[in-house]
């Protein structure tokens, strides 16, 4: 065996069909990485010129202008052969060091436990305990089994099978989940795939969701670059509402209950001491001040939006088996048509037309706690019925002595900030 530096065509016909791909572990991740200062490396271990293992890492300069290396979901290696684990690691750190690093940090694409949709270990799911141990003999240094969103990038995912035909799938989502889809559909809400056009309202409402629920958010040139870059693994899903048929929708909800409310009246008019009836047409005339103020909101969205208002964003990528939702958002003021739903099925229909052998809803947190503020993210996800995933996690492998001088400023820092 021998560790060689390759380009990067060899990288990508290596890493494009590996168990372990990722849209992190690309050549077209690196290139945008490469536009914010990142220096790329390809590495890999070959034997009679076939590449057994490989990564992409990325070079970054911290403090004192000391270089730190990071492979995203990387490193490409089987993690249980330990012999060429052991090889490519050595290697690794010698590579580093040449090129006056300190640090390598991994996340690998490794599923360390599937859960049940609530969260609960599953009797029979074995833990991958023998990549953890392999690492941590190596030389590598465990972040942690954390539960929140804590590291570079999550370790809890909610993940959808896709094992069966879409319509059985289907009827196994949640009850609510199912009448929200359909509820979206008769509200007039449509979903298009965008393009570079799209961008600019894309971040608009990412950045507007991220500042209500307090995420993070990234910049428009940003999405340009990364759709320069990368739009041949991105979808955007844009949820639009179309104004008619929001209108009708709407007329018709008017029309029916105002039909049911003069229909009690007539009954309550002949028993004028039914309780039963009174309730039931307390209930109808609430109904009806609610589809009559509805009506009156549609009838001025026709007005303002003839053409129809885009209200939702969904970015999805392909990442090796699976079809990845990376980030979503909505206007605060179009919560109630709950766009989010029409999109995520937009998303697995067009899994299951890829040929993917999942659709990933990316990260949630381990607390499955009502009371975690991020619940409700992993709530939304739970009702299309899948299954909660733990990744092995992120590890460290100190490269050269400055490795301990750096924890160390890290930890006062932390200390200062507190």
């Amino acid at each position: 065996m021998e560790f060689v530096v390759l380009d990067g065509e060899e990288f990508r016909t290596f890493s494009k069909p590996y168990p372990q791909e990722s849209f992190m572990q690309t050549v077209e991740l690196a290139h945008l990485k490469e536009e914010y200062g990142s220096k790329v490396h390809y590495v890999g271990i070959k034997n009679k010129k076939k590449i057994l293992a490989a990564t992409m890492m990325l070079e970054d300069k911290t403090i004192f202008s000391k270089k730190m290396f990071y492979a995203p979901r990387g490193l490409l290696v089987d993690y249980h052969d330990k012999e060429l684990l052991s090889f490519f690691t050595k290697e690794l750190k010698q590579y580093i060091k040449r090129c006056g690093g300190f640090i390598l940090t991994i996340d690998p694409n490794v599923v360390y436990r599937v859960r049940s949709s609530d969260g609960d270990i599953l009797p029979d799911e074995e833990k991958d305990q023998i990549t953890i141990d392999n690492l941590l003999e190596l030389g590598y240094r465990h972040h942690g089994f954390n539960l929140y969103l804590d590291a570079l990038q999550a370790r809890w995912a909610y993940r959808l099978p896709l094992d069966e035909d879409y319509e059985t799938k289907k009827s196994k989502f949640s009850k609510s989940t199912r009448k929200n889809i359909e509820s979206c559909k008769k509200k007039g809400l449509m979903v298009r795939e965008g393009n570079a056009d799209d961008l600019s309202t894309m971040t608009t409402i990412f950045d507007l969701t991220s500042k209500r629920k307090d995420f993070f958010s990234r910049s428009l040139s940003y999405y340009q670059k990364m759709y320069h870059h990368m739009k041949e693994l991105m979808t955007i899903y844009i949820a639009y509402l179309d104004p008619e048929v929001y209108y009708q929708h709407t007329k018709t909800l008017l029309d029916e209950e105002t039909k049911v409310h003069q229909e009690l009246e007539a009954k309550l008019a002949s028993n004028p001491t039914s309780d039963k009836l009174l309730k039931k047409l307390e209930t109808s005339e609430a109904l009806v001040r609610k589809y009559k103020t509805e009506l009156e909101h549609a009838e001025q969205f026709k007005i303002d939006y003839p053409k129809g208002k885009d209200i939702g964003c969904l970015l999805s990528l392909r990442s090796g088996n699976e079809y990845l939702t990376l980030s979503s958002g909505v206007l605060e003021e179009y919560k109630s048509f709950t766009p989010k739903y029409l999109m995520y099925e937009h998303h697995i229909q067009e899994a299951y037309k890829e040929g993917f052998k999942y659709c990933n809803f990316y990260g949630i947190t381990g607390d499955f706690n009502p009371q975690n503020k991020y619940y409700g993210i992993y709530e939304f996800k739970k009702g299309f019925n899948g299954n909660v995933i733990e990744y092995i996690g992120q590890f460290e492998l100190p490269v050269s002595s400055f490795y301990s001088v750096y924890k160390a400023l890290k930890r006062i820092k932390s200390w200062f900030r507190k």
